[in-house]
């Protein structure tokens, strides 16, 4: 540590509705090219080190354990597209993977189109963000993001020579779609405040600085896409705010056509658009649809006036999203917060659900690239079956297993169990809760819980299968998962209950929940490790606060937690775009509100559990600097001896790192802390 990091840094300023947040003791972190903000990161994650150096042989024994369980030479099921199967591949030994395809039959020779083990050769981190075959499977476009900052550079593949084109287009996010002219792309761009506002169109063989704008958005609590109908036959190009979006279309025959609008923004008004035949259908919310509805309109005069009902809205069963083929319509819904698949038929208007048979599961619909084609892939799992995935024959309605996720070693379902029950919250609310556990762990409150929450931007978090929490699970642990208010599990409500001026609703299920599993048995108080990431790691650090008695350990992943700050800078990306999910503290109403629960800002001279708190140095959506600092107070004014361990990953952003092994070194290294803390560090399981 140097001289400049105060001892006992004095509480900032108050800061004002307007204020500065430069009154901030701990401002300086922010400056990545200052050597001192370097040499205080570096100085945490080597006190991190040393403390977990007695864990070491634990850390690698988790990690070949996780590793262990993955098939390493695996593969996707291929999908059709044209006289193509494409499919994707890893080998042994190798971190990313292989993009494939073959010609007509799956019995032919082999072609590789991407090898993301030759991009990533060079580097500390890889990722690929949108990767597109032109439609005459002649080229590939792909973007790939070099740091983790998000910031991705675009570059075309000639698939015959397997040349790259001169064509690199930099400063893009994850919009990249195809022209059916295989010789125009559309693209977004980010501003100087890292946020996509602008969509362009290039022409192969153009210089990328005089490509054409096709859009730009002025609003800046908007980001901008571009995406195409599964049928092929438009682009659209979307602006989205938080719950608000605004849609418009072009022909994709006809690139060069001027966009046409859908139906005009307006607060609180979402939809989204998808195409058949003369009509667009689109999911919304508008009117007392606050669970969505679905309707179509002509394309010819696509206004709201025009709109006619199709699915009805059903208030508590929200429509998550809509599938479009040429012959049906897959309609993704939550029933009581399990997802559901409904197949509609266009023409006749029959529908029919497909039924699942387990208490606490997840399904997801896999788009195709077959506009023709009667069948529908599905993905499920459960937190004790891997994922599978089947191909249902929507006209015999018999399911084909395709493949199922093969988890290596001794692994059997049935050597666990997995539940779902229900915790009444503060108000009455009832709060389910995911639970998978061994067979032999015993119900009596003795054993140790990790438990996890998100409950944010009506995100769900799923009730799927991760054969890394068996190495935990495996060791006596019952492992949970919180669907807390601020998700949008049952629906918009669910979600509405956790956000704005009743966000500290999501803090108190949290709680509600941690208690309610003690009741039962399932634990005791100071027997749970409390675990989120981004705005779940905001709930770690409002829990912590407010119970942290409750809790023998907290992991903080890229934690927002620095909330009044952050949404006081509207420099941010996301800040302006999400000012109706916390508010906007310009005003005093949401500005008092944020920080009676902001973490960082009510940190308090009390005892705290231990803590692993994490970063990413070129994080976009939760700087650095927020772990750090926040690390920073709970040091100076904590009144226990518990650990306080930071570690800012300093090869990526918000996601971790890249590479699958790479990723699992991470999750070994929260699991090494959890166990330390439960003084369970022997390397051998129960």
């Amino acid at each position: 540590m140097t001289d400049r990091v105060p001892s006992a840094p004095k509480r900032p300023q108050e800061i004002t509705n307007h204020g500065d947040v430069r009154n901030d003791p701990w401002f300086w972190l922010r400056d990545i090219d200052d050597p001192e903000t370097m040499e205080y990161l570096n100085a945490e994650n080597a006190y991190t080190e040393a403390i977990l150096e007695p864990e070491n042989a634990l850390r690698e024994t988790l990690f070949d354990e996780m590793r262990a369980r993955i098939k390493e030479d695996d593969s996707t099921v291929p999908q059709k597209d044209g006289d193509y199967y494409y499919y994707t591949r890893f080998e042994e030994g190798n971190q990313y993977a292989i993009v494939c395809r073959k010609y007509f039959s799956l019995d032919a020779d082999e072609e590789v189109i991407l090898d993301v083990n030759e991009l990533a050769k060079d580097l500390d981190y890889c990722r690929v963000g949108s990767l597109e075959n032109s439609p005459d499977h002649k080229l590939l476009a792909y973007s790939m993001d070099s740091d983790g900052s998000e910031i991705y550079t675009i570059y075309v593949k000639n698939l015959e020579t397997g040349e790259l084109l001169p064509d690199a287009i930099t400063n893009s996010y994850y919009s990249l779609e195809w022209a059916n002219d295989s010789k125009t792309l559309f693209y977004d761009v980010l501003d100087e405040n890292h946020r996509p506002v602008k969509v362009f169109k290039h022409r192969l063989g153009d210089d990328p600085s005089a490509d054409e704008l096709v859009y730009q958005e002025m609003d800046e609590r908007f980001f901008v896409g571009a995406m195409k109908s599964s049928s092929n036959r438009f682009i659209f190009v979307a602006a989205s705010g938080n719950n608000m979006s605004e849609w418009r279309f072009i022909e994709a025959d006809n690139s060069g056509s001027a966009l046409t609008l859908i139906e005009t923004r307006r607060e609180g008004f979402e939809y989204d658009v998808e195409h058949h035949g003369d009509r667009f259908l689109i999911r919304h919310n508008s009117g007392d649809a606050k669970d969505f509805q679905v309707s179509e309109t002509p394309i010819a005069t696509p206004a709201e006036e025009n709109w006619q009902d199709l699915i009805p809205h059903v208030l508590g069963h929200p429509i998550g999203g809509i599938t479009v083929t040429r012959d049906h319509l897959i309609l993704s819904s939550r029933d009581d917060g399990l997802p559901q698949i409904r197949v509609i038929e266009h023409a006749t208007g029959n529908s029919f659900d497909i039924p699942f048979d387990e208490e606490d599961y997840f399904v997801g619909v896999m788009e195709g690239r077959e506009w023709e084609t009667s069948t529908l892939r599905f993905s499920y799992s459960s937190m004790t079956t891997p994922a599978t995935i089947y191909d249902y024959n929507i006209e015999t309605h018999e399911r084909e297993l395709k493949k199922q996720t093969e988890v290596l070693g001794d692994f059997s379902s049935d050597k666990y169990r997995t539940s779902r029950i229900l915790a009444p919250a503060e108000d009455g609310t009832l709060i389910p809760i995911s639970i998978l556990y061994s067979e032999d762990t015993p119900l009596d409150g003795s054993a140790p819980l990790y438990l996890y929450g998100y409950g944010s931007y009506g995100i769900v978090v799923d009730s799927n299968f991760g054969s890394a929490r068996l190495s935990l699970v495996d060791r006596g642990f019952i492992f949970a998962v919180a669907h807390i208010r601020g998700g949008m599990d049952l629906g918009w409500d669910w979600y509405e209950d956790g956000k704005l001026l009743k966000k500290r609703n999501t803090f108190t299920d949290f709680i509600a929940c941690a208690e309610y599993l003690v009741d039962q048995n399932y634990t005791e108080k100071g027997r749970i490790i409390a675990s989120g990431g981004s705005a779940g790691g905001m709930l770690m650090g409002a829990v912590v606060n407010l119970r942290p008695d409750l809790f023998k350990a907290v992991v903080a992943d890229v934690p927002f937690v620095d909330v009044l700050n952050t949404m006081l800078d509207d420099t941010l990306p996301l800040t302006t775009m999400e000012y109706n999910e916390w508010g906007n503290p310009n005003e005093k109403d949401f500005y008092d509100y944020m920080k009676s629960y902001s973490p960082y800002d009510n940190v308090q001279r009390q005892d705290y559990p231990h803590m692993l708190i994490t970063g990413g140095i070129s994080d976009p959506r939760v700087t650095y600097w927020e772990p750090a600092k926040w690390t920073a107070r709970l040091r100076d004014t904590k009144t226990d001896d518990n650990l306080l361990l930071l570690k800012i990953h300093m090869e990526s952003g918000h996601g971790g790192a890249s590479g699958r092994f790479d990723r699992l070194k991470e999750v070994a290294l929260e699991y090494a802390f959890a166990l330390k803390v439960f003084g369970m560090s022997e390397t051998t399981k129960q």
